[in-house]
């Protein structure tokens, strides 16, 4: 099922099965108590980011291409930092570059698959993991590097933390129409230019791998949001660097989810 959350023209807030061209057959319940098919279509007003996570982790050079690009060496262990849930951003809605970045261009594009645990997860085996995911969608993780490098004292998570750096979207895809994470292409694409190219293969610890340890000693709740890394092509990477800047186009595409589009704003 291909999962979305919208609000509708009378300005309710709604989940459909997405059926295209800004429409979507209405669902009553919610991605943890389990849906019920009304068989009503209904217009899709605006999109929301298919699910409000209540804890977001990502992970830091996850992809060997990436690693290879930054001269960071493969980790033993996953990079884990957090987002707070207020960098929550829609399909189509801004990325607000902050006031504070002050030194320049800074801020960064990162295509990433996201995965949303469906129930409630802790000492999961890597065998098992899969089952407990409820969905996949397509992330964006914001950055804003100078802050993340020299802001936080050595720490990531002022540099990914402000408001609108975690866009997801289009739409949450269920796992039964994913059994294989490993096996999508991931992109980014900005104002139509194609920046990262990278596939999930790549990926050092693998969406099984990850939920078996995160979950160690630690209770994953449903709604929680994990974001897997990003492939090589980012722009601090590139000589010379290229960073968002006010009114550009970032797209997401990761094959069988879609493609989640935002605009850029100077906060």
């Amino acid at each position: 099922m291909r999962i979305t959350r919208f609000v509708s023209p009378d300005n309710e807030i709604m989940y459909g099965e997405d059926e295209g061209e800004e429409r979507a057959l209405l669902l009553e319940g919610d991605p943890w108590r389990g849906f019920k098919t009304t068989g009503r279509r209904v217009v899709i007003g605006e999109r929301l980011a298919p699910v409000e996570p209540v804890n977001i982790f990502c992970i830091g050079l996850n992809y060997r291409a990436h690693a290879e690009e930054t001269g960071a060496s493969l980790p033993e262990n996953p990079v884990i930092f957090m987002k707070p849930t207020t960098t929550l951003n829609h399909p189509q809605q801004e990325i607000v570059l902050p006031a504070c970045c002050k030194h320049g261009p800074e801020v960064d594009f990162e295509a990433e698959l996201a995965v949303v645990i469906g129930r409630r997860a802790r000492n999961v085996s890597e065998e098992d993991a899969l089952d407990y995911v409820f969905g996949y969608t397509c992330a964006n993780d914001v950055s804003a590097r100078r802050w993340q490098k020299h802001g936080g004292g050595g720490q990531w998570v002022k540099g990914k933390s402000f408001d609108s750096f975690c866009p997801l979207g289009p739409v949450l895809v269920t796992a039964e129409e994913i059994s294989d994470p490993q096996t999508l292409k991931v992109e980014s694409i900005l104002n139509g230019k194609v920046m990262q190219q990278g596939h999930t293969s790549d990926m050092i610890f693998p969406v099984a791998r990850l939920i078996h340890l995160l979950s160690q000693d630690t209770t994953l709740l449903p709604g929680t949001l994990i974001l897997t890394g990003t492939p090589a092509g980012v722009g601090f990477a590139r000589k010379p660097p290229v960073y968002l800047a006010d009114g550009d186009r970032i797209e997401i595409r990761i094959s069988g989810i879609g493609a989640l589009v935002n605009p850029v704003v100077q906060g």
